[in-house]
């Protein structure tokens, strides 16, 4: 930037930054800002001109660029408010500094205009692409954390555990599902694996297919899946599309399919309060005889 404009910015910063206060303040419905506090809103520009000014001040400070991207991302708020506001800063300083100048030519204009813009074009592309490359890694980063999360394998007692299911079953989440079992029945030396597909909306073909090939995979390494959560509905879309789940067991509720595994373990629930009043009984009435 033109070392006599720069000047021009830097000791005017306090009108130029009211100035962009002033029109930010416009478009705060326009760039789905419109639901953050004034406060918040405020605080969070007049950082957003210390990072401009802070920008042509070091030559691009790269770290203030960095942290307020960052927030920005934490913020939820998009990146139209950063490319928005950046156009703002463009426009009133242009029109500040020709306002400091008595007349105005078509080469001063020309100055103007390419000394500013070579100022907010590194600022842009500064912020944008830490925007967007913080976004792809807090994206990244939640990727990673749904995946863990989409097909759980939770051990509920010795032998048995339960892999719950939610929401739609794709062929990437099959995939996971598949190695989620896997692994898990070899860690939790697991003998019976139910799968409950309670949170399953649609079970269709491809889905259907994907819950035999898990079933088939815990079979081959020696365990026992049952699957539960058979809803009406979706017994009956089983029936109408001709799927065959005659391999394992199959039960419309958890609680069922839990009876059914300690069943097939050898094992039973005794309600140890009940047994122990009936002990007491027939104590007593040994006592009585």
């Amino acid at each position: 930037m033109d070392r006599n404009l720069k000047r021009i910015a830097l000791d005017n910063s306090d009108s130029i930054v009211k100035m962009w206060m002033s029109e930010i303040n416009t478009i705060k419905d326009g760039n789905y800002t419109a639901t953050i506090s004034d406060d918040l809103f405020e605080s969070t520009n007049r950082e957003f001109v210390n990072v401009i000014f802070t920008s042509i001040k070091d030559q691009g400070s790269s770290k203030a660029v960095e942290d307020f991207s960052e927030k920005i991302i934490n913020l939820g708020w998009p990146l139209s408010y950063i490319t928005d506001g950046l156009q703002i800063f463009r426009r009133v300083t242009i029109e500040y500094i020709l306002t400091k100048t008595e007349k105005v030519d078509s080469n001063y204009f020309s100055q103007v205009l390419e000394s500013v813009d070579l100022w907010v074009e590194p600022i842009i592309r500064k912020l944008v692409n830490e925007y967007s490359g913080s976004w792809e890694h807090i994206v990244s980063l939640q990727r990673v954390a749904l995946q863990e999360l989409s097909a759980p394998l939770i051990p509920v007692l010795e032998g048995i555990t339960i892999m719950p299911l939610i929401g739609t079953v794709d062929t990437d989440r099959a995939k996971l599902i598949m190695e989620n079992l896997l692994e898990g029945v070899m860690q939790h030396n697991s003998e019976v694996v139910l799968i409950d597909i309670t949170g399953v909306p649609v079970v269709d073909t491809m889905v259907a297919h994907h819950i035999i090939q898990a079933a088939e995979a815990v079979r081959l390494i020696g365990a026992t899946c049952i699957l539960v959560g058979i809803r009406p509905e979706i017994a009956q879309t089983i029936v109408n599309l001709g799927i065959d789940l005659g391999k394992f067991p199959t039960k419309s509720s958890l609680k069922k399919g839990f009876t059914t595994a300690l069943e097939l373990m050898n094992k039973k629930i005794i309600d140890l309060e009940s047994k122990e009043e009936n002990i007491s009984k027939m104590l007593d009435s040994i006592k009585g005889e």
